[in-house]
């Protein structure tokens, strides 16, 4: 972030605690008072929503070493619910200490800001997505923004252990169950991918380009 030693201690001040998440337990839910945003250390949550018909619809999924609660900020309550998709340990960060010190510490505001931005700017892809792409754009426009954000954390670009289940990642894309099995399969068959389980290895990460791009282009 391209902050000092003091600056760097200062931050580290405003970390209030550390908080273990258990697999399938929730760490705010939709109208709870927003007070914190969570840097999550290590583990990955879901975001979802509860539809008129009492169903889940996931609006996010988010790994280690991301900001999660900045939905609070508007009205200062929750518009979602955060469930841990495996054990999590999140770094709880009191929003009014953030705003303090963030008017101090210059880099630290910029810091926000951007990952405000980049929320933003995820929030607009997902919009594109469930607007006008079909199954196979919208899996792997997917599939490409995972290992994305898992390779910008040191992690493979090619591998991946999908920590949620496939009707989860239908919610979020907006796919019936059986439209992202059927769409994983076609993947296998040609070539694209390998799946064993919850763990995908892209075999042709242009080939995946090429689907999404084809959307795009048109």
């Amino acid at each position: 972030m391209g902050l000092t030693p003091g600056e760097l201690d200062r931050i580290e001040d405003v970390v209030a605690s550390r908080r273990k998440i258990k697999r399938g337990s929730t760490l705010f839910r939709n109208g709870d008072k927003f007070t914190s945003l969570y840097a999550i250390r290590t583990g990955f949550f879901k975001t979802c929503v509860a539809s008129e018909d009492g169903r889940d619809q996931v609006t996010g999924f988010q790994m280690a070493g991301e900001v999660i609660g900045l939905d609070g900020i508007v009205n200062d309550n929750h518009t979602c619910d955060a469930v841990a998709l495996e054990d999590a340990e999140v770094c709880v960060m009191p929003f009014d200490r953030i705003e303090e010190l963030s008017r101090e510490v210059n880099s630290l505001q910029r810091h926000v800001h951007k990952i405000m931005s980049r929320e933003i700017v995820r929030e607009n892809g997902v919009m594109l997505l469930l607007g006008s792409m079909r199954a196979e754009e919208r899996l792997a426009a997917f599939l490409l923004n995972l290992v994305q954000r898992l390779h910008a954390r040191g992690f493979s670009q090619s591998e991946v252990v999908l920590r949620m289940t496939r009707e989860e990642i239908g919610s979020y894309l907006g796919l019936k169950l059986e439209t992202v099995s059927r769409t994983f399969s076609k993947f296998v068959d040609d070539g694209i991918i390998e799946v064993k389980q919850r763990h995908v290895r892209i075999l042709n990460t242009d080939a995946l380009r090429e689907i999404v791009n084809s959307k795009i282009t048109t």
